[in-house]
């Protein structure tokens, strides 16, 4: 006669389940402190200039004795729109605004903060903030162009700027080797001075370049540097370059955070957008 193994089985059944069950509520739960923990990645678009800087660099004082120096300031999206009369009134006489950042992201706050610049006076132009691990540097040059970043000889529009710093949404140096990042930004300049007829400003800091770049030398000839610290002092440039153009000393500044110096008089600003 067969025998019945039925509640044998039943019970083997019961007991494997009980012991998965068990198992999953044993298991470590996500603690506050270990979320927490998570680094947190900015939205994309969102990057401006000198967003890395205070990380990297820190804060120390501010520059003194700034009559041989014209203000600026610059601005993204993340200010809105800008009281340009305030500024203006405060002694502001130029302004670069972002336009583009990648091959995926427009301003939406450019044409107040571009033409409202020009329209109460200021000499201004366009960056674009770069994410070289994205697209190629010629992709993105003809983005920034097409979309804001285009330069016209008529002494009020400055050549457009290359924003290249530490990468807000992961690794420092966009996952290139220090060639082949000197390979992207040559691309991207390129492209530009092929479009516009003008060579680009670059925008960096001189650590960001270092370890980026191998502190690459070739570029100081023909593009002007913006550089970025808050100091008191400039302090040491990327190699090849003897002098900054301008220079951004603070993210903490009156009506717009972002202020920045000119290496020059306002006639000296007018120059570099006449070319």
């Amino acid at each position: 006669m067969p025998v019945h193994r039925f509640g044998f089985t039943r019970l083997r059944a019961f007991t494997t389940v009980a012991a998965v069950l068990l198992a999953v509520v044993s298991l470590p739960r996500a603690t506050p402190a270990a979320t927490a923990a998570a680094p947190d990645v900015p939205p994309r678009g969102s990057a401006h200039m000198g967003m890395g800087v205070v990380a990297h660099d820190g804060q120390d004082g501010a520059p003194t004795g700034r009559t041989a120096w014209t203000e600026g300031v610059d601005v993204s999206s993340h200010q809105g729109d800008v009281p340009w009369s305030t500024l203006w009134d405060s002694g502001i006489k130029w302004a670069y605004a972002k336009a583009t950042e990648g091959t995926y992201y427009k301003n939406p706050y450019y044409t107040q903060q571009y033409n409202g610049s020009y329209d109460i006076g200021m000499i201004r132009g366009a960056y674009h903030f770069a994410t070289p691990d994205r697209t190629s540097g010629a992709a993105q040059a003809d983005y920034f162009v097409d979309n804001g970043g285009a330069w016209s000889r008529d002494g009020m529009t400055l050549p457009g700027v290359l924003d290249i710093e530490w990468n807000p949404y992961g690794d420092a140096c966009y996952g290139k080797s220090q060639s082949a990042m000197v390979s992207w930004i040559r691309d991207f300049l390129d492209q530009y001075r092929e479009r516009t007829g003008r060579h680009a400003v670059i925008y960096t800091a001189t650590n960001w370049w270092k370890q980026c770049t191998g502190n690459h030398a070739g570029f100081a000839a023909d593009n002007p540097l913006w550089i970025a610290r808050y100091a008191s002092t400039a302090g040491e440039l990327p190699a090849g370059w003897d002098f900054y153009t301008m220079w951004q000393y603070t993210s903490t500044g009156p009506t717009v955070e972002d202020h920045d110096l000119f290496n020059g008089t306002v006639d000296r600003v007018r120059a570099l957008a006449l070319g």
